[in-house]
């Protein structure tokens, strides 16, 4: 679980106060069936089931959706238009913004909060695939996301009790990790990230898919870092331009491995997490679930480009 800071919000900070707030390019590309992901409460699993395969590979053909928010996470709001605000993440880095990643979303999906309630000393970071946050009487419920982060104003007992964007709510001790917000948890090693991805496989493709609704590519390869607490790159592209080169022949479980159209030689276009054994963990495209394959024979040996360590070994020698 990654470092909580808040230096670069206002006093008054905007949140994501819905289970997963999807990022679009423009607040064009919505389109009428993609309702329960736009509205407020959303319903993601609905949407996800509603959409054919036609209407979610258009998701990335059409360049309709960019990113994805987890409940409780925060944004700088840079402009509001008709109903529509533009956003930047900076939890999710991107070469497209250095204040973080671009893009917009409904503005009711927002609320403000004050920032000296949301900074406080732990944090409850959600390592359930997912679970249901509950108001103390039960009258408001809402099923949130694996690493989903939200700060903790009571805790002992079977229940925590944490702040959400509607007030405090009760989530299950055994479904959070609670960790100090201003150092982070003790960071995993490669192994413990291959770990955090392969409770997730079967699970369906999704793109920007940052949750355990649904991730793409690079968005597994973020959460199953962020678990380990390491704040990388929202985009594949990102990603492979940071970390530590590693060679080839010099591959370590939990170092993730970057792919390139035309045998390796063409644009990047895929993300995924080195196994061991010559073996690819990774979430691969829209109708395929999240998997566990031998590269050997593969389109996957062919299109390997560069490969990058973000862990750390015992005593922080990467």
């Amino acid at each position: 679980m990654i470092k909580q800071t808040f230096e670069q919000f206002p006093d008054r900070m905007w949140v994501t106060a819905v289970q997963v707030a999807t990022l679009w390019t423009s607040p064009e590309s919505a389109r009428d069936i993609d309702a329960q992901g736009t509205a407020n409460p959303t319903n993601i699993d609905a949407w996800v089931d509603s959409l054919s395969y036609k209407d979610s590979l258009a998701l990335c053909d059409e360049n309709r959706v960019q990113s994805q928010l987890l409940y409780g996470e925060p944004v700088l709001v840079t402009e509001i238009k008709g109903g529509w605000a533009h956003v930047v993440i900076p939890s999710q880095p991107s070469g497209k913004d250095v204040r973080g990643y671009p893009g917009w979303l409904p503005l009711e999906q927002l609320k403000q909060v004050d920032k000296g309630e949301w900074a406080t000393e732990k944090y409850a970071a959600v390592t359930a695939d997912k679970t249901v946050l509950k108001t103390e009487n039960s009258d408001f419920s809402i099923k949130v996301s694996y690493m989903s982060i939200l700060p903790v104003a009571e805790e002992g007992g079977d229940q925590v009790v944490v702040r959400t964007p509607h007030g405090k709510q009760y989530v299950p001790a055994e479904d959070v990790h609670i960790y100090p917000g201003e150092e982070g948890t003790v960071k995993g090693s490669g192994k413990e990230i291959v770990t955090a991805g392969e409770r997730f496989i079967g699970l369906d493709y999704f793109w920007g898919g940052m949750s355990s609704f649904g991730y793409d590519c690079s968005g597994l390869a973020y959460a199953a870092h962020k678990a380990n607490g390491y704040m990388i790159a929202r985009d594949a592209g990102d990603q492979a331009k940071a970390g530590r080169e590693v060679a080839f022949d010099q591959l370590q479980t939990g170092d993730l491995l970057f792919f390139a159209y035309e045998e390796g030689k063409g644009k990047l276009h895929h993300v995924g997490i080195y196994y061991g054994d010559e073996k690819l963990l990774h979430s691969p495209q829209t109708g395929k679930g999240i998997e566990i394959i031998e590269m050997a024979g593969t389109k996957y040996e062919k299109e390997l480009c560069v490969a990058r360590r973000y862990w750390e070994k015992a005593g922080g020698e990467s």
